[in-house]
């Protein structure tokens, strides 16, 4: 049985899932992808993860980076949970490229090459917005990419982290 939680952000709605146990999902309402990890049937509770996910995320909009984090569990494929383990390795207020994802994830694979197109898609799929920063993904020469909740919400993002930064 999977679960929901709403979250007012600044930025608008956002749902939360869970397994009863880890965060499974964390999407702004509406995005693309919303809640493609959830079962079919699921029920609204407020459970701890849901009180410590809300308290991140307030860190978080306050321009403070969290300290803590709630427990996360990855229902993606093998390939997807690679890139979304290298998207918590982004610093907070930086950015990554998605061919220096490709690069990286070639070298840890021994391959010559990986498709930076593949790990768009990869990125583009992450069920666990914000806390899995991919936002901070952007494309090549600094351009932003694209982003599932909308470029306005990315852009909004990345100010806060910039902002907070200074």
């Amino acid at each position: 049985m999977d679960y929901i939680w709403h979250y007012d952000s600044p930025l608008g709605g956002m749902t939360m899932a869970s397994d009863g146990q880890a965060l499974i999902g964390l999407w702004f309402d509406g995005q693309k992808h919303f809640g493609e990890v959830l079962d079919s049937g699921y029920e609204e509770c407020l459970l701890p993860v849901f009180d410590q996910t809300c308290r991140w995320l307030a860190v978080y909009f306050s321009g403070k980076v969290p300290d803590f984090m709630p427990a996360i569990s990855l229902r993606a494929s093998a390939f997807r949970k690679r890139v979304l383990k290298i998207l918590l390795t982004i610093p907070y207020g930086q950015t990554m490229t998605y061919g220096q994802i490709a690069a990286r994830l070639a070298q840890e694979s021994g391959m010559e090459r990986m498709s930076a197109q593949a790990v768009g898609t990869a990125v583009g799929h992450n069920p666990i917005s914000i806390i899995i920063p991919c936002h901070r993904v952007t494309g090549s020469a600094g351009r932003p990419g694209g982003y599932a909740a909308g470029l306005k919400t990315k852009s909004a993002l990345l100010q806060l982290e910039s902002t907070a930064c200074r």
